[in-house]
């Protein structure tokens, strides 16, 4: 069974490789029960938000992840992926600014990606 760190670290990964910009883990551990992890990330274009949203949601099911839902991503402006403990916002660069929602959850404690990021 993948715990909720692989499932961080993994999914992150896979991010990166896509070319998802400026990626922050943030630890919502006792803050929120939706999630012990939120990431956020963006993408330039609406293309590139699905394609991130899209190979997170592959990896994870071939990982046997658990994936419990995908949001908006018709629209490619801000994608939710549910993976349980994590829960993946990728938006599009402009909405990701419009929203900030490192600002609104600023009581979380951010995690460093440093080991995971190339």
């Amino acid at each position: 069974m993948i715990n909720k760190d692989q499932v961080l670290e993994t999914t992150v990964q896979v991010a990166d490789q896509k070319n998802a910009q400026n990626i922050v883990a943030l630890d919502m551990q006792g803050i929120s029960i939706i999630a012990d992890y939120f990431v956020i990330c963006h993408g330039s274009s609406v293309k590139q938000v699905q394609a991130i949203a899209n190979e997170i949601k592959k990896e994870a099911q071939k990982a046997e992840m658990t994936v419990k839902r995908m949001e908006g991503y018709e629209d490619g402006k801000w994608v939710l992926l549910d993976l349980g403990d994590v829960v993946f916002h990728i938006f599009h660069e402009d909405d990701r600014e419009y929203y900030h929602l490192e600002k609104l959850w600023g009581e979380a404690n951010e995690i460093s990606l440093d080991h995971v990021l190339t």
